[in-house]
């Protein structure tokens, strides 16, 4: 009989065994579907979800622990939001694959989602087909689905252009407050502090960028990024429309000057995902929103990614 385990609150010691568990977990799921892997240079570059995640959402992370050997089966991140909770990155040691072990992770999220009144939200792979029958299964509905793209961008950066350059600056502390009634009409949610936690920028990984109009000086988006080995993702972000979400792309594509880069654009978005395609992005995978529970319709463009997780 399979071992048992118990599902507990991660701590500081548990910190390089989860990130272990992530690179492995992942990078086997993609090796044995012909993909090659995802994480590359180690199991430590992984460590940027526990780093990243324990200063936004500091204890929001369980793990499965083996009742026999105390090893970690599984770990899911978790962020309580005023509107919402995101599940965060979920994963399974593949020794534990078939367990029940996800379930049970996925069973105390949903627990503490129904205690908090809020709807959960994530952003699943479309072609994991294990991953998206566990969600689908526990009620998750698929809001949105996005084209995931990456591109190398020249060292020189990228020789384009568009109609609202001017108008993309670094985004400040004193934008949150618009930032957040900005998310909230286009998505239904508000981050604060994932705003204000990219912008202060104390772990030196991430980047973040707004567009001001010129003639109001409303903000009509905004685009996130993290440069860290382990994550290369432009998002998460929203816009009001793909001319503003396309200069916001094309801003922090060429913060990666000299990398690759890799982003979620909505499938429907029809006009900026033939602008990518122009600039040489290319696609690499496909992912859904997805919730449980109440939804608002996106109005505008959405532009999630796993760092911070959107939903």
């Amino acid at each position: 009989m399979p071992p048992g385990f118990t599902i507990r609150h991660a701590t500081e010691a548990d910190r390089w065994e989860i990130a272990e568990l992530i690179y492995i977990s992942i990078n086997h799921w993609y090796q044995i579907h012909g993909r090659g892997q995802l994480f590359q240079g180690g199991p430590h570059v992984a460590d940027v979800f526990f780093e990243a995640y324990e200063s936004l959402d500091p204890g929001c992370c369980i793990v499965a622990e083996c009742n026999n050997s105390k090893r970690i089966m599984g770990s899911c991140f978790y962020h309580p939001r005023p509107l919402h909770i995101s599940l965060g990155i979920m994963t399974v040691h593949p020794n534990h694959w078939g367990s029940g072990t996800g379930k049970k992770l996925l069973d105390w999220i949903i627990d503490f989602s129904q205690q908090e009144d809020k709807p959960l939200r994530l952003t699943q792979s479309a072609i994991n087909l294990d991953s998206f029958s566990l969600y689908n299964k526990a009620g998750f509905v698929p809001r949105q689905a996005y084209q995931d793209m990456f591109i190398e961008v020249p060292e020189s950066g990228l020789d384009v252009t568009s109609d609202g350059d001017a108008c993309v600056r670094d985004g400040r502390l004193e934008d949150v407050q618009q930032l957040a009634a900005l998310e909230k009409h286009v998505s239904g949610i508000t981050r604060e502090q994932d705003y204000k936690f990219m912008i202060a920028n104390e772990l030196g990984y991430w980047g973040f960028s707004v567009y001001e109009c010129s003639d109001s000086g409303e903000l009509l988006g905004f685009l996130g990024s993290c440069a860290h080995p382990g994550c290369t993702m432009i998002g998460p972000g929203v816009s009001d429309n793909e001319s503003v979400a396309e200069s916001l792309r094309i801003h922090r594509l060429n913060a990666f000057a000299g990398k690759m880069a890799v982003f979620l654009i909505p499938v429907d978005a029809e006009n900026l995902v033939q602008r990518m395609y122009s600039i040489g992005a290319r696609n690499c995978e496909l992912h859904f929103a997805q919730v449980l529970g109440d939804y608002q319709p996106y109005d505008g463009i959405n532009m999630p990614t796993f760092m911070p997780d959107t939903g």
